[in-house]
């Protein structure tokens, strides 16, 4: 099926539209080492004001994480919003899967754009963690970070010892099947109404969101 028929793609597009309609453009940066970053940054960068990065978490392209905050953050901030990598348009033919791996791509698309003073930083969930590498790594390039839905405190023995109701939170949050997806809907809502989304739709959902890459 073509992705312009996708149930979820039209979520893509209103998000694309408006990131566009609010300042931002689309561009994708090689960083050349086989890494390439897509990011939603300013179309005119205002040197009066700070910058913003904001990262986005697992499961996820940067549109759907922040797209409800974009407008009230801009008229304050030079926004940027990246992809990270295996997310969205994002990608690098490099084996390194670490975070700080993710928080080095980040911090050299600030430098490629041209953005050399300091940066604020906010991580929603997985986008915490790379937020926090980039502190520990770039220190003098970080004024604030904001952390947004992170388990700052969570250990390997917290999993073991029966905290969550998932051995994996790999195979928790990165879901590759309706019945996977449905039994997220399930840990993360309060009162949801899984089993009636059709399996179609959360196919969909997967595959447009990245999950099976």
């Amino acid at each position: 099926m073509p992705k312009y028929f996708y149930f979820v793609a039209t979520w893509n597009w209103w998000f694309r539209y408006a990131f566009s309609h609010a300042g931002l453009k689309s561009t994708t940066t090689n960083l050349g080492d086989g890494t390439v970053i897509h990011c939603w940054l300013p179309k005119a960068h205002t040197h009066s004001k700070p910058n913003l990065l904001l990262i986005h978490g697992l499961g996820a392209n940067a549109m759907w994480h922040w797209g409800d905050f974009i407008s009230s953050l801009i008229p304050h901030f030079n926004v940027y919003v990246p992809d990270l990598v295996f997310f969205g348009d994002s990608y690098t033919t490099r084996p390194d899967r670490s975070r700080a791996f993710q928080a080095r791509c980040l911090m050299a698309l600030m430098e490629a754009q041209g953005v050399v003073k300091t940066t604020s930083i906010a991580g929603i969930s997985y986008g915490w963690f790379v937020a926090y590498s980039m502190v520990a790594q770039f220190r003098e390039r970080v004024e604030q970070v904001v952390l947004c839905c992170a388990g700052v405190s969570m250990e390997d023995k917290d999993l073991e010892e029966g905290m969550f109701l998932v051995r994996s939170l790999d195979e928790a949050l990165l879901p590759r099947s309706p019945e996977k997806m449905r039994e997220l809907m399930h840990l993360t809502f309060v009162k949801p109404n899984y089993k009636a989304v059709p399996s179609c739709f959360l196919n969909n959902l997967i595959q447009v969101s990245g999950l099976l890459y």
